[in-house]
């Protein structure tokens, strides 16, 4: 059974940082797809950031030079470090993971299977 549970998420005023976390439980294979997404409320879930099994990332170019995402395979923790906090930025932030990596760096939602519950993040 595998979960997915996001923490990290908060307000912040603009120009500020925040951390978000993943843990996982259940997830184990070779390769795979983690990624964080973000959605206002009234609007599509968005893509923010993806990282795959061989080490390669893609972000959304919104968010391109502000946020890193990175994996700790020793704890199977995901992060999205965030700089320079914007408003717009505010947002419910998921993270989803699926095994397999050839879909990874399209950001689209619908490759990927498992999904936490979201963490608000709120930039003021």
């Amino acid at each position: 059974h595998v979960q997915l549970v996001e923490s990290g998420g908060g307000s912040v005023e603009a120009g500020g940082s925040l951390k978000l976390s993943c843990t996982t439980s259940g997830f184990a294979y070779s390769t795979y797809c983690m990624a964080w997404f973000r959605q206002v409320p009234g609007k599509e879930r968005e893509g923010v950031a993806a990282i795959d099994s061989d080490g390669d990332a893609k972000y959304a170019d919104s968010v391109e030079d502000r946020f890193t995402i990175s994996l700790d395979n020793a704890d199977n923790t995901l992060y999205l470090q965030m700089n320079s906090l914007k408003p717009e930025d505010t947002a419910m932030y998921y993270c989803a993971a699926d095994y397999g990596v050839g879909f990874c760096l399209a950001l689209s939602e619908a490759d990927l299977k498992y999904w936490g519950q979201g963490t608000q993040v709120t930039v003021s």
